[in-house]
């Protein structure tokens, strides 16, 4: 019988550092939807609040911090990043398990909002898309999620599938952005 062995989606792409940019693949844990039922989104914001400290996240935006985070993903959806949803939540909310379903790096440095500006059709500077704001957004080519994270560091999620194209387009833009300065 064949042995399996279990891998990241960026294993072997990652880490890669260009000019004052670095890229890393980031391991949350679990990643799971949580999408309320019909009328359930305050309750389900309150109770979310008393599991894991943070609110169900307002459009574009995302609630708690690092290794406890909750990202808004649609209308009427978000991904709990971090813990394993309470019990308490599916009263008031479908949940999934995605946490097998993602490719998740960081971005940071001096230039990280020019290497998206290369990528994303959404104006992700500082000064309108400020430290918990989220969005949904074409990646190039790929549908994507794009949080920033801190001054100059950004969370950008795919499809796993397409973990080797992210990282691929990623460096070609620090490529270019290094090349610049």
């Amino acid at each position: 019988m064949a042995e399996l062995t279990a891998k990241s989606p960026c294993e072997g792409l990652l880490p890669a550092t260009i000019g004052g940019m670095s890229l890393t693949e980031e391991h949350l844990g679990n990643i799971w939807s949580v999408a309320p039922f019909k009328g359930q989104r305050e309750a389900l914001s309150k109770a979310l609040e008393a599991a894991h400290g943070m609110s169900f996240p307002a459009p574009n935006r995302a609630t708690g911090k690092a290794g406890s985070r909750a990202v808004w993903f649609g209308r009427d959806a978000a991904l709990l990043m971090g813990p394993a949803p309470e019990d308490k939540l599916a009263a008031h909310a479908a949940l999934t398990d995605q946490s097998d379903a993602w490719a998740v790096v960081r971005l940071e440095g001096a230039g990280a909002e020019d290497v998206l500006a290369r990528l994303v059709p959404v104006d992700l500077r500082g000064a309108v898309f400020k430290r918990g704001h989220t969005v949904r957004a074409e990646l190039k080519h790929m549908m994507a999620s794009v949080t920033r994270t801190g001054p100059q560091a950004f969370q950008i999620m795919v499809f796993r599938s397409m973990a080797k194209t992210l990282v691929h387009d990623l460096k070609t833009a620090m490529e270019a952005v290094a090349a610049r300065g």
